[in-house]
């Protein structure tokens, strides 16, 4: 995909079966649909660095790279914190990104993708397919756990804090009792969702943006008189200030504006391209994207809409799981990480607080 393409992303129903690993899905919520069944992050690695409490599963995005045989199918896992108190302005340590990818030749799927319209025989789950290989999932969240229930042995956690969680919503009812279905959804999970993408279209109003954009600095210099030299020491901060201000009113309405045709877009999806800040303010700069382990260069691949927070259900009146934009940065190069699943770079920039005055008045 070159600089100047992007996919945007919309959230659609879909049965749950298309939602499942062996479909290669783009999702929101629900479990994750894990690719490669070894090599799954660590209970600890999928911890909030905040208040070191397990994660949830945000969403998923199916990116393959044409043209690369390791990256034939690949995956990239997004994770949040689900305490609204660790949402504290510009801060991404309460968010996780990782990358996992598989050759096309591989043990876990058929060389051939699977049929488009038609659900598997079988209908297994993510959870039976990983325990084919070893792999013990947490009932709640669906990321690996090893822990066991003491009682049954049959359901297995991520630690203390699901286990409890679980058993208090509906094992503690289920718990040995004989022909008991094990339910399979928690409060923890977000509502799940299809991730389907279309092409942007071009913006045909570029020039005029230029223009008015040509016009409003045309205006600014008209205003500049020769004020006294008290005057310009007593307003120097002012207008520092004010050009500010200006600068990321700037910012937000040509983010308004991009987004206005498709007001719903939850992803926008360009490997290499650029990314649609909110704010001019907390932009990173080439320094703060640190490279990949294996040394090569991180690059922008895509970011996460603040419409998202929408279907989310997390709205609350004091704090609140909340961003402007979340976006990810991935290896240039793609690497193979030795099999495992790889963490990647999220930044997380957040609303100035004039610009949410605007929002809340919109």
């Amino acid at each position: 995909m070159s600089s100047a393409e992007v996919d945007l992303g919309f959230l659609e129903e879909a049965e749950p079966w298309r939602l499942r690993s062996p479909q290669f899905p783009s999702k929101v919520g629900g479990k994750p649909a894990w690719l490669s069944q070894r090599g799954l992050p660590s209970p600890a690695g999928l911890e909030c660095e905040i208040c070191r409490l397990p994660m949830a599963f945000l969403l998923q995005v199916y990116a393959p790279i044409s043209g690369q045989d390791r990256s034939f199918h690949r995956t990239l896992f997004l994770f949040c914190c689900k305490t609204p108190e660790c949402y504290t302005r510009n801060d991404s340590r309460c968010m996780k990104v990782f990358r996992s990818q598989l050759p096309r030749r591989n043990e876990f799927y058929p060389y051939d993708p699977p049929p488009e319209d038609e659900p598997p025989s079988d209908h297994e789950d993510d959870q039976s397919l990983l325990s084919v290989s070893g792999v013990k999932l947490c009932w709640v969240c669906g990321c690996p756990g090893n822990k066991a229930c003491s009682r049954c042995h049959t359901v297995t956690y991520c630690g203390k804090q699901h286990q409890t969680l679980h058993w208090k919503h509906s094992h503690k009812k289920e718990c040995c009792s004989p022909g008991a279905s094990i339910v399979a959804t928690s409060p923890l999970l977000f509502p799940e969702s299809e991730l389907v993408t279309e092409p942007e279209e071009e913006e045909k109003d570029a020039k005029e943006a230029g223009e008015e954009n040509d016009e409003e600095g045309d205006s600014a210099q008209r205003s500049v008189d020769c004020p006294s030299l008290a005057d310009s020491l007593a307003e120097t901060d002012l207008e520092e200030m004010a050009m500010h201000e200006t600068e990321d009113n700037k910012v937000f309405q040509r983010f308004k504006k991009r987004i206005a045709p498709e007001p719903h877009q939850v992803v926008r999806y360009s490997r290499g391209g650029s990314p649609l800040w909110v704010s001019s303010q907390h932009t990173p700069s080439d320094q703060d994207i640190p490279p990949c382990t294996c040394g090569a260069k991180r690059t922008f691949e895509f970011q996460v809409m603040p419409q998202l927070l929408n279907s989310l259900c997390v709205d609350s009146t004091g704090a609140s799981i909340d961003w402007g934009t979340l976006v990810i940065y991935t290896c240039s190069a793609s690497c193979n990480h030795d099999d495992q699943y790889c963490p990647e770079f999220i930044w997380k920039q957040d609303f100035s607080s004039d610009q949410l005055t605007q929002i809340e008045h919109a």
